[in-house]
């Protein structure tokens, strides 16, 4: 978008209790406990949750002694599936284990003694994208910033034990008017949340109002602004008992919202090994530090890799004509090295994080090395 131009951009958020979220939160849990054994540990676990099934599947090459039973259900259990009336709880799922080792030939081209080049390869073919704007103090888009705090807000509260009758599966969707690519104002505000049988629509929906959307919105709340909640009229059944869940269906969740681009990638449950996950970190690290250093107000980094090679194929730098072009693209090809190891150090992705990452977006939050 360029020039005054008015445009209305949506993003849209889930909770920990999405179904696609539960499995992403338990393959990144396998993660973890795989790091806090073996920081050599080789991990790209997948997960299905249905009804009462848990399925692992993936590979993993590891010495680490890992229960993956008490992982899931551990899993589950901090998620908030603990109601044994549920066909989905954490005591209750059957777990089917699918997991096999790495292949020996992806290993020889992302263990640096093995390698042809003697480095540390990528641990795939693929392409990266980094996106930071300096719309809000996280360099963030608005939309699925105010989007995650919506659905985060959802769970702080149910944990709280304020408001008991919410339960984990959620969804949310802001909606924002730009002008000139500068938010204005909130147009826009959705909110599905699963809910106990004994509370009514309307007490949702006067909840969200008053109570959650004015504290997690701050000053982009208004009074005037529509909003709907539970727009089917009800939401008690909800979860893996009433939807399937995959690893790395919510992409853009976990990303920018749409309002920058994605590779196809998912992230959860690999390892930083698999540049799907430490390319991203290191294109939205990359494209913060040229926000912060001034070279633009919006960026975008792109990189792009060959599976088993070092040195990336590409990086593309795109600053939407806010700032010097071949300066910042200069900038960025002198000052960061884009290789698997040299992320991997920079970013010190070889520890148990990855839990942590899981929920309400991988970007944005303080604490997270790629945000420094």
């Amino acid at each position: 978008m360029a020039g005054d131009q008015v445009y209305t951009f949506t993003s849209e958020s889930v909770s920990e209790g999405h179904p696609d979220k539960v499995c992403d939160y338990i393959a990144d849990s396998v993660l973890d406990h795989c790091f806090e054994q073996d920081l050599a540990s080789r991990v790209a676990c997948e997960v299905l949750c249905k009804s009462g099934q848990v399925v692992l599947a993936g590979e993993i090459t590891t010495r680490a002694d890992i229960n993956y039973e008490k992982v899931v259900r551990d899993a589950i259990r901090h998620i908030g599936y603990t109601d044994a009336a549920e066909v989905f709880n954490a005591d209750g799922v059957f777990i089917n284990n699918f997991l096999t080792r790495q292949s020996a030939e992806i290993d020889q081209g992302v263990t640096d003694a093995k390698s042809l080049t003697g480095e540390q390869g990528a641990g795939d073919q693929g392409i990266m994208f980094g996106y930071a704007s300096d719309e809000t103090p996280e360099l963030m888009p608005l939309p699925i910033l105010l989007a995650h705090r919506l659905t985060a807000g959802l769970a702080e509260d149910r944990r709280t034990g304020k408001f008991p009758w919410l339960r984990p599966d959620a969804k949310s969707q802001v909606a924002v008017q730009y002008e000139g690519n500068v938010p204005q104002r909130v147009t826009h505000v959705l909110v599905s949340t699963q809910h106990a049988a004994s509370i009514s629509r309307d007490d949702i929906h006067q909840y969200v109002v008053t109570t959650l959307a004015p504290r997690v919105l701050g000053p982009w709340f208004a009074t005037d602004i529509p909003v709907d909640v539970n727009p089917t009229g009800s939401f008690v059944h909800g979860g893996p008992s009433a939807d399937c869940g995959v690893t790395g269906r919510k992409i853009i969740v976990d990303s920018y919202g749409g309002a920058g681009r994605h590779g196809g990638g998912a992230f959860s449950g690999k390892d930083p090994s698999k540049v799907d996950r430490s390319g991203a970190y290191f294109c939205r690290f990359v494209a913060r530090q040229l926000i912060k250093d001034g070279l633009a107000n919006r960026a975008e980094v792109q990189v792009a890799y060959a599976i088993g090679l070092a040195k990336p194929v590409s990086v593309k730098v795109d600053t939407f004509g806010t700032g010097d072009h071949s300066m910042a693209e200069r900038y960025v090809r002198e000052k960061f090295d884009f290789r698997p190891r040299g992320i991997i150090e920079r970013l010190q992705l070889l520890r148990p994080i990855y839990r942590t990452t899981t929920n309400y977006g991988h970007f944005g939050k303080p604490g997270m090395t790629w945000e420094a």
